[in-house]
């Protein structure tokens, strides 16, 4: 029976409540790209002030660690919130994980004491708390987004809530850089020292500072009603789906009361079942590889920055050289990163889920290629321009592509009672290649032999066409279609 409640979800116009929900559910992605790409600019403050033995440094292997603990925590999230959002709502759990994300926030700026070992054991313990809270708001912020989007703009509102990562990147550069001028300047009129002490302090503010926008929307979090979809199909509780719906939604009455009431009805088959499997184990294995696969290039290329940090350093004192390392972090944000999230946003919903994850994983593989084949050349040269442009290339194709679509597919390919827990298998399984992308890398980093760094090129580009081919054979389509078409129970 189609519900009516459910058909005007589907034929809504798009109002101002859409837009709230953008602000409001991509404050989470928003929190997890702060945090992520903030890590490789503290990293090279802790490296001044804990590592002066060391060539001010902090050791590669120590940065992956830090990004992989986090990561672990996202994993985990993702499998326990995905689970939960499904069992208990949406909207049950959904300010719990942004609460986690803004205190472990804070927390990361904390240390009972100076020393390095304390100071990385304490961070280490809070980016586990904190990844374990950006796990939670990824299947939850995708799942709320689609339920309420009608399905003609479904995948732009999707792709706009993940969008908030590009913005989360540029403005974690630009708090780095601001906090780095301000004790720069307030260090003027001190002896010339290239690590002062105050150095201490800057990195710890720019982490706490990254709780402020998940504390300003918690509010709005725990205001929103739970998603007519899940009262309607999960609890089967209609009048409470229509009386939700009439709070947010500017929808008439007419169009919303149901001629009969649903009655309770048992699951027809549980989770993980054979059933499940027969009739959405495709579609499970191609969300979680494909993201599994997209988040290997991901974040190698994300570490591949502080490469690229490490041959610009010169003479300088810990503050402009990690404002130095900001500002290329926001070039590439500003001319690479968010433009890609911005084609995603517009294209999304005319080219279709496949074609767009198709062309960037091919186009992506293209460039590496090139990268890896030309290395020698890009690298030598003084000013690294041509390195640089192809570089960020990787980033454009990644976010118009499969680092997009990745999250859109798995929030609309499920039926409302496993939606938010296959959003998270398939997300968990996406960071398990995050944590082989960070750590593997650290190779190719330590090497630092031009035919390593050739080498993990041309293997990337190799993964890139393996994501592309798994795409083609076992990703659905979901353009244009609603929730519930989707969902293949037949």
């Amino acid at each position: 029976m189609a519900l009516k409640v459910l058909s005007a979800l589907d034929i809504a116009r798009t109002q101002f409540y859409h837009f709230k929900a953008i602000i409001i559910t991509g404050m989470g992605l928003f929190t997890d790209a702060y945090d992520l790409f903030s890590i490789p600019l503290i990293m090279l403050l802790i490296g001044r002030i804990y590592y002066e033995k060391h060539e001010n440094r902090t050791p590669h292997v120590v940065v992956s660690i830090m990004v992989a603990i986090a990561l672990l925590g996202t994993v985990i999230g993702q499998l326990v919130f995905g689970r939960l959002g499904d069992l208990v709502g949406r909207r049950r759990v959904y300010g719990i994980a942004l609460m986690i994300m803004a205190l472990s926030s804070i927390g990361c700026g904390f240390s009972i004491c100076t020393t390095r070992s304390c100071v990385l054991v304490s961070l280490g313990l809070f980016r586990f708390i904190l990844g374990f809270g950006v796990g939670g708001d990824y299947p939850l912020s995708a799942t709320i987004m689609s339920e309420y989007a009608n399905k003609r703009t479904r995948g732009s509102f999707i792709a706009a809530v993940f969008s908030m990562q590009g913005f989360g990147i540029l403005v974690a550069s630009v708090v780095t850089m601001v906090v780095c001028a301000i004790f720069d300047r307030a260090a003027n009129g001190a002896p010339k020292d290239p690590t002062p002490k105050e150095a201490d302090i800057a990195w710890r503010l720019i982490l706490m500072l990254g709780a402020i926008p998940a504390g300003l929307t918690f509010y709005w979090r725990m205001k929103m009603p739970e998603t007519p979809r899940y009262t309607a199909l999960v609890e089967r509780n209609i009048i409470q789906a229509v009386m939700d719906m009439e709070k947010v939604m500017e929808v008439p009455m007419s169009q919303v009361v149901e001629d009969e009431l649903l009655p309770p009805s048992p699951l027809p088959y549980p989770l993980l079942s054979k059933q499940f499997f027969r009739l959405h184990g495709r579609d499970l294995f191609s969300c979680s590889f494909t993201w599994f696969l997209v988040d290997i290039v991901f974040y190698s290329s994300n570490f591949f920055q502080s490469r690229i940090y490490l041959e610009e350093n010169g003479d300088q004192n810990v503050y402009q050289d990690v404002y130095e390392a900001a500002k290329l972090q926001a070039i590439i944000a500003l001319c690479s990163t968010i433009p890609g999230y911005f084609f995603s946003v517009y294209f999304i919903d005319k080219v279709g889920r496949v074609k767009i994850q198709m062309m960037g994983f091919s186009l992506m593989a293209l460039v590496f290629l090139v990268l890896g084949i030309t290395y020698n050349k890009y690298w030598d040269d003084k000013s690294k321009i041509g390195f640089l442009v192809l570089y960020g290339l990787t980033f454009f194709f990644a976010n118009f592509g499969p680092n997009t679509t990745t999250f859109i597919v798995p929030a609309e390919l499920f039926p409302a009672r496993f939606r938010s827990t296959c959003h998270g298998i398939s997300g968990a399984i996406g960071k398990v290649g995050a944590i082989i992308g960070s750590v593997g890398f650290v190779w190719a980093l330590d090497g630092a032999k031009p035919r390593g760094m050739t080498v993990s090129l041309i293997i990337l580009a190799g993964v890139c066409l393996l994501g592309m081919a798994i795409t083609f054979f076992f990703t659905h389509e979901t353009m244009g279609r609603s929730l519930e078409e989707n969902e293949n129970e037949e």
